[in-house]
């Protein structure tokens, strides 16, 4: 597997074989190649064979998974014709779309309307007051208030696990696309996160029922740098069309 960075997508090239062997390589490496890839993913497959048509479900699979986070376009590329056939034939193509190349893909994905802001955190006890406040000016700024205090709560949740668990300086994403916000916060750990239950009134940790109860969604993604991403994902209530989409790292700088 090869990643490569464009200005409007992140391609991963495939060769070898598509068998029940590799089946959970290709689809681990196209999750984690998606946790670098903010404006959209592309699996060039020109280089791979495919041993049998079910196999192909993997590439579905990713699509639907890319849909709950990071929620990005996910697409085809091969430079066969006899391989975009069969892919076109074949129930994947009701979920990737079958293109030529990279720049054909990212014309079809278009100007996805999608704000992101990132940043790291050192390792303090002030950390995760530090990520609120991040959350909570970004949340202001975009005009989603109705999101603070959730987003405040499950921020702080996996921060703190993040500090607890690992090593790492926690690193907080935040991206608003379609009406779905998400909170995401990766580490260097590849330990899949545990979000614990409060063993006392007065513990640490809000635990796993309560970022389940907030969130439309959660999960726990490997990352393409070996480490993790533990993501939640909100629903805006209001009409989030007419935001603009920004590059990675906008949003307000705290102190």
């Amino acid at each position: 597997m090869e990643l490569t960075q464009r200005s409007r997508s992140t391609v991963l090239t495939l060769t070898g074989i598509l068998d029940l062997r590799s089946h959970p390589t290709v689809r681990d490496g196209l999750l984690k190649a998606a946790t670098v890839a903010p404006d959209g993913l592309i699996a060039d497959v020109s280089g791979l064979g495919f041993a049998g048509d079910a196999q192909l479900s993997v590439f579905a699979l990713v699509a639907m998974r890319l849909g709950d986070w990071p929620g990005i376009p996910f697409a085809l590329v091969t430079r066969r014709p006899d391989q975009a056939a069969l892919l076109r034939r074949s129930p994947v193509a009701r979920y990737a779309r079958v293109h030529r190349d990279a720049a054909e893909a990212e014309r079809e994905f278009g100007d996805p309307v999608r704000r992101r802001a990132v940043r790291e955190f050192p390792r303090a006890d002030t950390t995760a007051a530090l990520a609120r406040r991040f959350v909570t000016e970004v949340c202001q700024a975009w005009a989603i208030p109705e999101l603070v205090d959730d987003a405040r709560i499950v921020v702080t949740e996996f921060v703190e696990n993040t500090l607890r668990y690992t090593r790492s300086h926690p690193e907080v994403r935040i991206d608003l696309r379609r009406g779905i916000c998400t909170i995401a916060v990766s580490d260097d750990d590849p330990r899949p996160a545990e979000l614990r239950e409060r063993q006392t009134a007065t513990g640490p940790g809000l635990g796993l029922m309560l970022v389940a109860r907030l969130a439309r969604v959660w999960g726990c993604s490997g990352s393409w740098g070996g480490g993790k991403v533990v993501w939640a994902t909100l629903r805006v209530s209001q009409d989030v069309r007419g935001i603009t989409t920004a590059g990675s790292g906008e949003g307000p700088r705290s102190p």
